[in-house]
């Protein structure tokens, strides 16, 4: 495990780019790896999921050639052969699901494992309950919804009920690979659907790609059986839920950053972030391309935050900086994430002299003055960023900062700029 003691840092003023969009680059190489012909994705982000989730197109017969500023896909048009079935993801969740979908295209059984937590805990159970009436031969070996996972080829299509409570991840998936089924897939959204915005990001991409879903309220998806992916060449979008960790700097140490490369015309839900700082008592300056955030004396702030679970960690610790009690509610799918996401801050802020608490679906922060401490990342990129931030004001240290490479490989690096 390596560890990093975070500089103090006098008075922030800084202008960076933002890190290319995680969200945006994993779908585009499972999109363009189902089209027919050569696409290139610009500006991609090149972290463990995309990475993991390369190795797995490729086992499966994408082409896919990666340089430093742009990854050539040739696609195969929903036609997957493969010599080698068996796929190792890595800890990434989004990648086994959406492998769980596409492996039923591939001439032959598929089977996905991955890392020791991907076996305990990131279960994917109703993803596995929802392919099956659309004709998907499917089964966790564990009969847990956790990987080692067995897809048999085949994609019916039709009508399937799913559980819209824990990850959005599962709708993407089904959606993703849905013009290739035989027949019209229909999906019954039940009880409530978290991390909308996710879904939007899924079905903008593939109208890029030239794939209309028919979206009814969030509550029915529909896709057209016989539509087919256009390769083309792509722009990844910049990342709000990157940014957040440095906008988080600037809210707690009064500074100024500014970030380029983020457009407001996008489908992230994370660029809600600036949003609750403003409410938070943050001065926040929107342009067409940039986004810049002055921080301020902060106030407690209660939100839901259902939508925007990737936020919490920077949003929960900026909260420890703040006057007042904040409280984050719905959120209870956060258990299943790197790892137990509403316990992480609740085990870690009261090091730095924080009181929080958890419930079953919130987390509650108690602001003030906090102190110096060295971090557990528990394993999770975000929470290893999340922390890093107060660094910049009280002595830090961080244990597991390799765990920033799942989403932002040079993180530490961009930080190291703003000294300059």
């Amino acid at each position: 495990m390596t560890s990093k003691s975070i500089k103090i840092i006098k008075n922030l003023d800084a202008v960076i780019e933002a890190p290319p969009s995680k969200a945006h680059t994993l779908r585009a190489l499972f999109i363009a790896s189902l089209a027919e012909g050569e696409s290139v994705l610009r500006n991609p982000l090149l972290a463990d999921d995309q990475n993991y989730a390369i190795e797995a197109l490729k086992s499966l017969g994408a082409e896919i050639d990666v340089s430093a500023k742009e990854i050539r896909v040739k696609g195969t048009n929903g036609n997957f052969h493969t010599s080698n079935p068996n796929i190792y993801i890595g800890g990434s969740g989004v990648t086994a699901r959406f492998v769980m979908t596409l492996a039923s295209l591939v001439d032959k059984r598929v089977t996905i494992d991955g890392e020791p937590r991907m076996r305990t805990g990131r279960p994917s159970q109703d993803l596995v309950d929802a392919l099956g009436p659309l004709g998907v031969n499917i089964n966790s070996l564990n009969n847990d919804g956790c990987v080692p996972i067995h897809v048999n080829p085949g994609f019916e299509g039709g009508e399937t009920i799913l559980k819209g409570n824990k990850s959005s991840q599962y709708f993407s998936s089904i959606l993703i690979s849905a013009p290739y089924a035989k027949k019209d897939v229909v999906i019954h959204t039940e009880g409530k659907l978290i991390s909308k915005p996710f879904i939007d990001i899924t079905i903008g991409m593939m109208k890029d790609f030239g794939v209309e879903v028919i979206n009814d309220n969030y509550r029915k998806f529909t896709v057209k059986a016989g539509q087919r992916y256009k390769a083309r060449e792509y722009d990844i979008e910049g990342d709000y839920s990157g940014s957040a960790f440095f906008f988080e700097m600037a809210a707690i140490t009064g500074g100024k950053i500014k970030i380029t490369n983020l457009i407001q015309d996008t489908y992230q839900g994370e660029k809600k972030f600036v949003d609750f700082l403003e409410q938070m008592g943050c001065s926040v300056d929107r342009g067409a391309d940039y986004v810049e955030v002055v921080g301020g004396p902060l106030n407690a702030i209660e939100v839901d935050m259902g939508d925007y679970p990737d936020l919490v960690p920077a949003l929960a610790v900026t909260a420890a900086f703040a006057k007042g009690e904040s409280k984050f509610t719905g959120i209870a799918h956060l258990k299943d994430k790197e790892c137990n996401r509403l316990l992480a801050p609740v085990e870690e802020l009261p090091k730095m002299g924080i009181e929080a608490r958890c419930t079953e679906d919130s987390l509650i922060v108690v602001g003030g003055v906090p102190h110096g401490a060295t971090i557990d990342a528990h394993a999770d990129h975000r929470i290893a960023m999340a922390f890093s931030a107060p660094g910049l004001v009280v002595p830090i240290t961080i244990n597991g900062t390799e765990y920033m490479a799942k989403s932002c490989p040079d993180f530490l690096d961009r930080m190291e700029a703003l000294y300059k």
